[in-house]
């Protein structure tokens, strides 16, 4: 049930890793899911790990948008610089394969962002984001009166916010309201 020491470190390294190779904060639910995906630590060893590199200054929690993300520190990249060798091969591949296969869904995740609430008046008010570099390109907030036109928003938001966000931009620099071919 206990790791020895050497596995202990391995995990830890291969976390820091993870958030070297990604170059941008990441959520504790993404890091949470690629670990697990991968069968590389359980679920609570892994936030116990999280806390600890935390609470060493390796990593730190980082409020982006709104949000909590996770990212490397100088002092993890040197740590990281001097004992990445210690990484087996095998896991440093599984890693760099998943982020190879998963690295856009994590960008749009960071990048888009979509969330409703209920409103005094009982419709609700939908929030749709677009980010880039930490900065807000755009951001839309509209009143529907049902739920599932709430939820109907968020999902068309999240499946092509590039062709709505174009549309959107168009259509405000188009001449007389209609949109340019």
């Amino acid at each position: 049930m206990f790791e020895n020491t050497t596995e202990l470190a391995e995990n830890k390294l291969l976390l820091l890793y993870v958030l070297e190779v990604l170059n941008r904060p990441i959520s504790n639910t993404q890091l949470t899911e690629l670990v697990l995906e991968n069968n590389l630590i359980n679920y609570f060893t892994l936030q116990q790990y999280v806390s600890e590199l935390d609470s060493s200054q390796f990593i730190s929690y980082k409020d982006i948008n709104e949000k909590k993300l996770l990212a490397i520190t100088k002092k993890g990249e040197n740590v990281l610089s001097f004992f990445k060798d210690r990484i087996s091969p095998s896991k440093i591949t599984i890693v760099n394969n998943y982020l190879n296969d998963k690295l856009d869904l994590i960008k749009k995740e960071l990048t888009v962002q979509s969330d409703y609430t209920l409103e005094k008046n009982d419709s609700f008010l939908v929030d749709l984001k677009a980010l880039e570099d930490n900065s807000t390109l755009m951001e839309l907030k509209i009143s529907v009166p049902t739920k599932k036109q709430a939820i109907t928003l968020c999902s068309k938001w999240q499946n092509n916010p590039s062709d709505i966000y174009t549309n959107i931009i168009n259509l405000l620099f188009s001449k007389d309201g209609q949109q340019e071919p």
